[in-house]
């Protein structure tokens, strides 16, 4: 049976800390909402100090982390994907932002389409999703939620612009 984390089991391990979102992932509903709000949080506080590349090599480093945060988080909650593991949201979605125009409606829009596509997990997200269930699994479905927000966004700037 699954562990329900804690306060305690966010501290014990620091790929627990991070695989909880720094915490967010605690929240008692929706944790991969408030997990992809702490992306967005945290990306607007940092963002002004990072110039671009620093910040992709960030961002490389922080997903390949992840994979392994979450599979050692994973195993020790009994789950390779729990609820409460949301760095699979922050980063693709620091990817996202990274790439989205820096007005709240443009970043409101991809918040809603990054969680849209990743609770609906279109293919390949669906096949990584219910097939891969170890840490790389569980970061990939996110960054094909990110690839699919990315492609619309896109689509919605030349409708729009």
């Amino acid at each position: 049976m699954p562990r329900k984390p804690d306060f305690a089991f966010l501290l014990a391990h620091p790929a627990h800390f991070f695989a909880l979102g720094c915490g967010s992932g605690l929240a008692p509903k929706a944790p991969g909402t408030f997990g992809t709000l702490f992306a967005w949080l945290s990306f607007a506080l940092c963002r002004p100090y990072l110039e671009e590349l620093p910040l992709l090599a960030l961002l490389g480093a922080a997903y390949l982390g992840g994979i392994w945060f979450i599979e050692v988080t994973g195993k020790a909650l009994g789950d390779p994907d729990h609820g409460s593991i949301v760095w699979d949201e922050i980063v693709p979605f620091w990817l996202v932002l990274l790439m989205t125009p820096a007005t709240f409606f443009w970043q409101l829009a991809a918040f809603m389409l990054f969680r849209y596509f990743d609770i609906t997990k279109p293919q390949p997200a669906r096949y990584f999703d219910e097939h891969v269930k170890n840490g790389f699994g569980v970061m990939a479905d996110d960054l094909v939620a990110a690839g699919y927000t990315l492609l619309t966004l896109a689509l919605l700037k030349i409708v729009f612009a």
